[in-house]
């Protein structure tokens, strides 16, 4: 009982750093509400390094995703007949350093990556929760950014998914 209670509050602390960190990747890149692909930076971040090392199992890393999410970008503006310059997509930090007040707000990607994690985690329940968990949740996207950021990087959203569960595997055998 005390495991399962430890558990829950590990994950609840989870939670908020892939929130703060998702807000602060959005903020970056010129968004007042995340969407997953900044929950995706996120989870690269978070200190237990599955999803770091789940995207290097499938020979890619942060920066290359960060790259992706603008390249597609740029080629969505390209679409509609505005050419933009990928490196001009990422606006100055500074212009939106400051969270913005009010109840918790993500672009519906992210709150269907929430959904979807909620069920990855029905699925490991004795597994705390990890960076790891995120991609699993985000490769059952199939379109958004995230789907279109890893198919230009040529991942394919089953061998993430592989990678991201060989690193829990691994987590549950230490």
């Amino acid at each position: 009982m005390f495991q399962r209670i430890s558990q829950k509050f590990r994950d609840m602390a989870t939670i908020k750093a892939l929130c703060e960190q998702a807000e602060a990747h959005a903020r970056r890149s010129g968004h007042a509400e995340p969407g997953a692909e900044h929950f995706v930076l996120a989870a690269i971040d978070l200190p237990d390094g599955s999803a770091r090392r789940a995207f290097a199992q499938v020979g890619a890393d942060s920066v290359d995703f960060a790259n992706a999410i603008l390249r597609q970008q740029a080629e969505a503006l390209q679409a509609v007949g505005i050419h933009a310059d990928p490196g001009l997509l990422a606006p100055d930090e500074a212009a939106h350093s400051q969270p913005i007040p009010r109840l918790y707000a993500s672009q519906p990607s992210a709150r269907r990556l929430f959904e979807l994690l909620t069920g990855v985690q029905q699925q490991h329940p004795r597994d705390p929760l990890s960076g790891a968990h995120v991609l699993l949740a985000v490769t059952q996207m199939q379109q958004g950014v995230v789907a279109r950021s890893l198919r230009a990087m040529g991942i394919e959203a089953d061998a993430l998914a592989a990678a991201a569960a060989a690193q829990l595997r691994a987590a549950a055998e230490t």
